[in-house]
């Protein structure tokens, strides 16, 4: 029988963790949340040999098990936790062989539990060029552990580090040192009062505010009472533990690492010196900005236009294929369309995360944190707000729930409020068809796409309202920042392709299947209320015959005047005329009032609901974006979609909420409406309004 083993993949932040992982895994991955939190949960699956299946889970990075945020908490939680499923059997914490120091810090408390530990030193390919030299063995020695020297970029050690997990019940569990020494006294009386428990256990579990779900706490009745001692006198000891696990790991690695400095390349601190520069940083960060967008537009136009005509043309297959009928006409002028409206943007998508996922596995996005900081402090935000800022380029909902590491209240109200500014991958769909319909095709400087150009603008302008919002709440809320900015500056490295192409797959699946989900629902609603109608839709095709009687048309254009009518005195016209009025100053029909409506649901949901809309009743073969071309005003005459009202499209996207499930989660960040509520009442306004303005100017 095969067995299980359960590993926790632990470490601090920027140690090659993920790479590891991914190492381990490869594709056996899926990703979810701790039950009841919103806390990211990355599990994989491997087998060693044929008896032996591994569970690996990566826990959030931290840096000790002395908790100060909610992803360090989850950590804990999980190892005092012995009745919990996914408790490990052994724990393989990873450390970077330049930053042994401090990640060591966290092996000594994990050893103090008990749990069977594998150090994996990650990185031994740049020991040679930083001329670092370890002695392994007595390593090994002092810490009572055994270590496997590792490199995922290079595909080392892993063989060795297999065979460890494999064979983890051999693993020494003493620890390296008793964090009881620094206080005799206390833990004699912890230990008197719980002859039965492990005294680092019940230290951890005395001074850690979190939630340990399914500890017995009958068996550790009275801890509160040693809670109840002074804060700070758990704090001195705290420090106390920890000046002493230092002293130790300095000790120890007197003796085992040596670097020689005069022979180590400092090529990063020229970079960081360049990338950060108060000038350079800015230009070389717009630079890469503008490479991007280009490179969106460019790389993707051909896969983008074959995927186009292959739904118009699997559309056209379905409705002559199919047996007559209304599910016939539910997959081919619903269905089909409507997930069209989200797969033509795959390849756009996939480049945007490419490129991100580069610059954060070379660390350059830590560099750009840092060098937005000294910008955003101007605007009254926390330089921690930069992160939220930059992640909500993804997606607004984690970016959001990156503001836990804010430990300033209103400055973190601040930044969830202003952060579903920022332009998120769930808006690339609508900016990416509208600058395709109204702004042309041509070059800057006979180099720059003006389209490329113009999707940066949309991100920068995203950005731009995002400061100039936290300046005015800064104003009002009257924050006062007393927080600091801490980030951590990781060394320079050459993307792993593996990395890379898992970050690709997963995220642009997720963008897929959960915008796929929800277009699909929307494209058959919307289906239903397109092709059913009360009064004279039933009689359309009488009226419309009667009414063009005297005009001789042809079989075609007949047809056509019949699906438009139809179209028109269905539930979903009806719909539409009623909310035309509020729509049309802006230079929108009540398609795309439809189509703004159905949105709030998704942001990306806005061209897969025009799609649905342009079908329903459509017998030729025209794609999307053509369909959309051909539209035409009808009260001005000429394209619908035209400069004036793409520029408005553009512009209301940019500032609008349209999204309900950023909603939840503000509410849920906020644990009031109120804040939520306010959030999309004023950006709705604002987008509003500044799209008119827009219209009218340009019109």
């Amino acid at each position: 029988m095969a067995k299980q083993i359960n590993v926790a993949l632990i470490g601090n932040p920027n140690t090659g963790k993920t790479s590891v992982f991914n190492r381990l895994t490869g594709m056996n991955q899926k990703v979810g949340n701790y039950p009841g939190i919103t806390v990211e949960k990355k599990e994989g699956t491997c087998k060693f040999g044929r008896n032996c299946k591994v569970h690996i889970l990566d826990l959030p990075g931290t840096y000790s098990l002395n908790a100060s945020s909610l992803d360090e908490n989850v950590v804990i939680e999980l190892l005092l936790n012995k009745n919990d499923k996914d408790f490990p059997d052994v724990a393989v914490v990873v450390a970077d062989v330049e930053n042994l120091k401090r990640n060591l810090l966290l092996f000594t408390q994990i050893k103090d539990l008990g749990i069977p530990t594998i150090l994996a030193i990650n990185m031994s390919d740049r020991m040679n060029r930083k001329a670092i030299t370890l002695d392994v063995p007595l390593l090994e020695k002092k810490l009572n552990t055994k270590i496997a020297l590792i490199s995922s970029r290079k595909n080392l050690g892993f063989d060795y580090l297999k065979e460890l997990i494999e064979n983890y019940n051999q693993l020494p569990t003493k620890p390296c040192l008793h964090a009881s020494n620094i206080a005799p006294e206390y833990f004699d009386r912890l230990q008197k009062a719980f002859p039965n428990q492990d005294l680092y256990k019940l230290w951890l579990v005395i001074t850690q505010d979190v939630n340990f779900g399914k500890l017995d706490r009958n068996e550790l009745q009275g801890v509160a009472s040693f809670k109840t001692e002074s804060t700070s006198n758990l704090k001195r000891l705290q420090q106390k533990e920890t000046i002493a696990r230092y002293k130790f790991i300095n000790e120890t690695l007197k003796e085992t690492l040596h670097i020689d400095t005069a022979k180590a390349k400092d090529l990063r601190s020229r970079l960081d010196r360049l990338l950060t520069h108060k000038v350079w940083g800015y230009v070389i960060f717009f630079g890469i900005l503008l490479l991007i967008f280009q490179a969106i537009f460019d790389w993707s136009a051909y896969p983008m236009d074959f995927i186009d005509s292959s739904f118009a043309s699997l559309s056209e297959w379905a409705k002559n294929t199919l047996p007559p009928g209304d599910f016939s006409s539910l997959i081919a002028e619903g269905v089909i369309p409507g997930l069209g409206g989200i797969v033509i943007f795959i390849p756009q998508i996939a480049f945007l995360f490419l490129f991100i996922s580069i610059l954060e596995e070379t660390g350059y996005m830590s560099r750009v944190v840092f060098l937005m900081d000294k910008l955003m402090r101007r605007f009254g935000l926390s330089g921690k707000s930069v992160v939220p800022l930059v992640a909500g380029t993804a997606c607004a909902i984690p970016a959001i729930m990156a503001t836990r590491n804010i430990e300033n209240w209103k400055e973190r109200l601040i930044t969830i409020l202003v952060t579903p500014f920022t332009t998120c991958s769930a808006r690339l769909p609508v900016y990416l068809i509208i600058i395709s319909l109204v702004i042309p095709d041509t070059r800057v400087l006979g180099i720059f796409s003006l389209q490329g150009l113009t999707l940066m603008f949309m991100y920068i302008l995203g950005f731009g309202a995002a400061i100039f919002s936290a300046y005015i709440l800064d104003k009002i809320l009257k924050v006062r920042s007393k927080s600091f900015f801490v980030v951590e500056m990781p060394n320079y490295k050459v993307p792993l392709a593996k990395n890379v192409i898992i970050t690709v797959i997963e995220k642009t699946k997720a963008f897929v299947f959960g915008a796929g989900k929800i277009i699909l629902a929307i494209s058959i609603i919307l289906w239903v209320l397109a092709s059913y109608g009360p009064g004279d839709f039933n009689d359309a095709e009488e009226i419309v015959k009667s009414e063009y009687a005297s005009q001789n048309l042809s079989d075609d254009d007949l047809e056509m005047h019949i699906n438009s009518f139809k179209l028109e005195h269905s539930y979903i016209g009806h719909v539409g005329h009623f909310i035309e009025p509020a729509v049309r100053p802006l230079g929108y029909d009540w398609k795309i009032g439809i189509a703004l409506v159905s949105s709030f649901a998704a942001r990306e949901v806005f061209v897969g609901t025009l799609a649905t809309i342009y079908s329903v009743g459509s017998d030729d073969e025209q794609t999307i974006k053509s369909r959309m071309a051909a539209e035409v005003n009808p009260v001005l005459g000429g394209p619908l979609f035209n400069f004036a009202s793409g520029i408005s499209l553009l512009l209301f996207y940019a500032f609008a909420m349209q999204c309900m499930s950023t909603l939840a989660i503000v509410k849920k960040e906020t644990n009031s409406w109120k804040w939520p509520m306010w959030q999309l009442v004023v950006m709705t306004v604002i987008a509003y309004v500044v799209s008119l303005a827009a219209y009218q100017f340009l019109r």
